[in-house]
């Protein structure tokens, strides 16, 4: 990485030189700087709105970038250690299909865990590639699906050769990260393409002491969360591209689905961001590195709850763990993670990433102080006491292996019928169910009926679990094929 040349943030100080030439604008967005939306200008501020602007020729075309645009993708690229960068407004969910749609067409396989986000499943509805999943280990104790084993990778690599690619996730969102460098190899070896998930992953880039990063594990694609870990706004993300990635037709991939009217809001804070990561991201995550472990330290001493960590790794599918990811197992206590995270934001003002039936997470990055994690351990304190129950058993894992009867594409494509979510057993999903966060799918277009998936999305609703995906609001019917 060139440090010097690091310093630069081309979109930003294109938008700074435009703030200042007091444009007069007969182009979109209309309301003109904010004269034509005063409550807009009240609400964002002028700064804000006067550089929400349309693309022109001093400001480069995110579709086709041949300026500052382009020097801002090569600067990602370099910081990231990429041969090439594309910079996302469509959110990692677009990066994620691009990888995906680049690599996979109707017909032809992809090998992925069966725990992917839903971006990875809908862009299988998008293309029609089949999915051969492998079915990540569980943690029973912990409630959570763990990373792939490579036994289980060369097995499917050895049931489908013909597969196309493998879609890896790394870090999971519970900081769970399988043996990418081993896995990446062997896709290689196979003549198979290696995309990376890496949505939760920015900071492996910056942080020293930190799981190995896609790029470095000599993956050809990576999608990036920036707004996640990485300080940009939320829906700016970035999609990297190894040496032999064919960089033109990704970008005539990228185009089919991202929007032409890019956000300058979003573009100049992945420039910033990126630059603020290049300069200080190894100091940043050091210091975020160690907030985290006071935190686990601080949480463990209250009796009740686990904050895991490095103690869980066993060389296959825990073969690295994030530690900047703080989750907070809550069994013990007898609530449900998303009952302490209903009782944190409700009661203590304490907003967490996400709960589900056995853990709370909270999200530990840049811009978190030290003050605000001893806040965090003396409301958990305080809901222990205040509210802890016998411990119970819910279930035995964040996962239930699914039966897959169809492709995600026919299954969504198929003629269907909503059915009451009881008479549904043994017949074929035609749509997603998941709680979001995190956005895995419990269900997918496809996979058959049971009862212990019904019995999974019951008590996820019960419990208070913010559920997505079937046309019928409150999940009393679900789709499925006839």
């Amino acid at each position: 990485m060139d440090l010097n040349r690091q310093k630069k943030a081309p979109v930003y100080e294109a938008l700074e030189r435009f703030r200042k030439q007091r444009v007069v604008p007969f182009d979109v967005p209309g309301h003109k700087r904010g004269r034509g939306n005063p409550e807009l200008v009240s609400f964002l501020g002028d700064r804000c709105v006067g550089i929400d602007v349309n693309s022109m020729k001093p400001l480069d075309n995110l579709c086709h970038p041949v300026s500052v645009i382009k020097e801002a993708e090569e600067l990602m690229a370099d910081a990231f250690g990429a041969a090439h960068a594309f910079m996302m407004v469509n959110g990692t969910t677009s990066a994620v299909q691009a990888m995906v749609l680049s690599h996979v067409k109707k017909g032809e396989k992809i090998i992925m865990p069966r725990n992917v986000h839903k971006s990875a499943i809908n862009a299988l509805i998008l293309c029609g590639a089949i999915p051969v999943y492998i079915d990540p280990k569980v943690d029973t104790n912990l409630g959570i699906p763990l990373g792939m084993e490579l036994s289980d990778v060369k097995k499917a690599i050895e049931d489908n050769p013909e597969a196309k690619a493998i879609l890896i996730n790394n870090p999971s969102y519970y900081g769970i990260c399988s043996n990418l460098k081993a896995i990446v190899d062997l896709a290689h070896e196979n003549g198979m393409k290696a995309l990376v998930d890496e949505a939760h992953g920015t900071h492996l880039y910056f942080g020293p002491n930190l799981p190995l990063n896609a790029m470095a594990a000599g993956a050809d694609m990576a999608a990036i969360s920036m707004h996640k870990s990485g300080g940009s706004l939320t829906q700016s993300s970035i999609l990297l591209c190894g040496p032999d990635a064919n960089i033109g037709y990704i970008s005539r991939i990228v185009n089919l689905t991202q929007t032409t009217s890019a956000s300058y809001l979003l573009l100049g804070s992945l420039d910033i961001s990126r630059r603020n990561l290049a300069l200080n991201g190894a100091s940043s995550f050091e210091k975020v590195t160690k907030m985290a472990q006071y935190a686990r330290e601080e949480i463990n001493d209250i009796g009740g709850y686990y904050a895991y960590g490095k103690e869980l790794k066993n060389g296959g599918s825990i073969y690295d763990f994030d530690e900047t990811k703080l989750v907070v197992n809550t069994r013990k206590i007898g609530l449900t993670g998303i009952e302490v995270y209903d009782l944190l934001r409700d009661e203590y003002d304490i907003q967490m990433e996400f709960g589900d039936l056995s853990n709370v997470m909270a999200y530990i990055s840049i811009g978190d102080r030290l003050q605000d994690i001893e806040r965090l351990a003396g409301a958990l304190a305080d809901i222990r006491r205040l509210y802890s129950k016998p411990e119970q058993s819910f279930f035995s894992a964040e996962y239930v292996t699914p039966i897959v009867k169809a492709t995600p594409q026919e299954a969504f494509y198929a003629e269907k019928e909503s059915l009451p979510i009881d008479e549904t057993v043994g017949r074929i999903s035609a749509e997603s169910v998941m709680c979001y966060p995190p956005g895995i799918p419990i269900l997918s277009p496809g996979e058959v009926i049971t009862e212990e998936i019904l019995g999974y999305i019951k008590t996820a609703m019960e419990k208070g679990c913010s559920m997505q995906g079937p046309e019928s609001e409150d999940i009393s019917e679900l789709f499925v094929l006839k």
